[in-house]
């Protein structure tokens, strides 16, 4: 049986329904970044789907040194922190560096550990003592039986609410492939799993100074992925990802999400009648 892990008034895994994490990449401007969740809020409230934001004040992995990576720990904190209160949502941010887990988990619901981190034992340990859920992203180069391992070293500091996210794999020059395989493996841990739909088609470093992807296929992703049986969809959204500073090409158009979540909440539907 899967653990419930409650963020909130939302339940994610044990029977519940299909809960979506969602927002742009990175914060851009507070305004752009909060009429983004302002709508995601519209969207998912009409049909009735348990919503979590998600974005982020440093994206500390870029590809090249010129490329954006946010407004940095304070400004972006107070922002999110701001569009949380203002809209009454769940919050998710992501860490890079063990010396801000502290400011951000007094603002986030949900701490999250990039990919390329989740091995880093001391950084792991410091994300899972602050006290928060913890949404751990499997790294591109690790086989799903290999999250065990971080499993393990989150729990051994007593924290239990713990998701686990499927991002892709490296499959070589500059591409990434999802097996659909680590989605029930990882759910066999008892902890709820997560699909991250945009993120698994990337292609990192793909042009050259930045990431490049292919969002045409993010739809077809989720789809099998919910289809699967995962707990919450992830999907970083914009509402014109071809002008977004970090990201663009991997992002969902924020006007394309109603349809697919529809799809994907009917999808949903039938899997847990099912199970």
């Amino acid at each position: 049986m899967v653990k419930e892990i409650r963020v909130r008034d939302i339940r994610i895994g044990g029977k519940n329904p299909l809960v979506l994490i969602a927002g742009p990449c990175v914060i851009e401007t507070e305004e752009g970044t909060f009429q983004t969740a302002k709508r995601l809020k519209e969207i998912t409230s009409e049909l009735e789907i348990p919503f979590i934001f998600k974005s982020s004040y440093d994206k500390a992995n870029r590809t090249s040194l010129k490329s954006y990576r946010g407004p940095g720990l304070r400004r972006g904190l107070e922002i999110l922190g701001k569009i949380k209160r203002e809209l009454a949502i769940p919050l998710l941010i992501d860490v890079h560096e063990r010396g801000e887990v502290i400011a951000a988990s007094k603002v986030a619901d949900i701490l999250q550990i990039p990919a390329f981190l989740c091995r880093q034992t001391d950084f792991v340990l410091a994300v899972a003592k602050a006290g928060k859920p913890v949404n751990v992203k499997k790294g591109q180069f690790l086989a799903p039986w290999d999250v065990k391992n971080i499993v393990e070293k989150i729990e051994s500091t007593g924290n239990r609410d713990i998701l686990l996210t499927e991002r892709g794999t490296t499959f070589g020059y500059h591409n990434l492939v999802v097996d659909m395989k680590s989605l029930p493996i990882m759910r066999s841990f008892g902890y709820p799993v997560v699909f991250d739909a945009t993120h698994s088609v990337q292609l990192p470093g793909g042009m050259g100074v930045a990431t490049g992807g292919n969002r045409e296929y993010i739809p077809y992703l989720a789809r099998s992925a919910v289809a699967c049986g995962i707990d919450a969809l992830f999907l970083e959204a914009h509402p014109d990802p071809d002008r977004a500073l970090s990201d663009g090409p991997n992002m969902m158009r924020l006007e394309e999400m109603p349809q697919l979540l529809r799809e994907v909440k009917e999808i949903d539907r039938i899997v847990r009648r099912v199970e």
